[in-house]
């Protein structure tokens, strides 16, 4: 079995990180996310021989969504001629209700409009398996209520989406934000993993557990 490789594109008017993960040696990739520009981000993996198995939403803002509705659409019209499952789109259960409302995903503000429903409404401490690779959902509310990491324990990192950046944490003013919350979240979910566990974000460059513990100002 291949080891668990990760890619990224950065995206949209936000520059959105939207990762794919996939095992060296097999074409099914995760992608984790669509930030926008869904039929793109379908056609590149593709093009690079991929296909995609699963979407993985960090959150409901509007800069990780724009992108998952053509992508989920795309894929599952390949899958369908490959004769493969439906490709599923994930989310935490807590957020639900800011993925249906775009005036609390921001996305009406932005002005482009956007609701979504996930096919799938995962909970704190569940395990997720798609394309070969098992992650553990870490609920990390506080930018959203329902905004969540996803832990790849075997690869040793975690897609942390908005909730802690390279020296940084995400925004607390839009709806159902909480700065309180969110530094809770920080240090009771993510700063309990292995200090080299590294964390790729949402947004800007990558860090680790043991790097954010001595130098994130927020979180001291």
């Amino acid at each position: 079995m291949g080891e668990i490789k990760i890619g990224r594109m950065v995206l949209g008017s936000c520059q959105t990180n939207c990762y794919f993960l996939y095992r060296t040696g097999d074409s099914r990739v995760l992608v984790a996310d669509p930030a926008d520009q869904g039929a793109a981000i379908f056609d590149t993996l593709k093009k690079n021989g991929f296909c995609v198995e699963g979407i993985l939403l960090t959150h409901g803002h509007f800069d990780h969504i724009w992108g998952c509705e053509e992508l989920r659409k795309r894929a599952n019209e390949d899958a369908a001629e490959r004769g493969a499952e439906p490709v599923l789109v994930y989310a935490c259960e807590a957020e639900r209700a800011l993925l249906g409302d775009a005036v609390k995903n921001v996305s009406k503000m932005a002005g482009r409009p956007c609701t979504l429903e996930a096919d799938v409404y995962v909970k704190d401490g569940e395990e997720i398996a798609v394309a070969g690779m098992t992650c553990r959902v870490i609920a990390t509310p506080g930018h959203t209520a329902g905004g969540c990491c996803y832990y790849f324990e075997e690869a040793g990192f975690l897609l942390c989406g908005d909730t802690i950046f390279l020296e940084s944490v995400g925004r607390t003013d839009f709806p159902t934000g909480s700065m309180g919350t969110l530094i809770r979240s920080i240090k009771e979910k993510i700063f309990t993993l292995p200090e080299e566990t590294k964390l790729y974000p949402g947004h800007g460059d990558g860090t680790t557990v043991g790097h954010e513990k001595s130098y994130n100002p927020f979180c001291v």
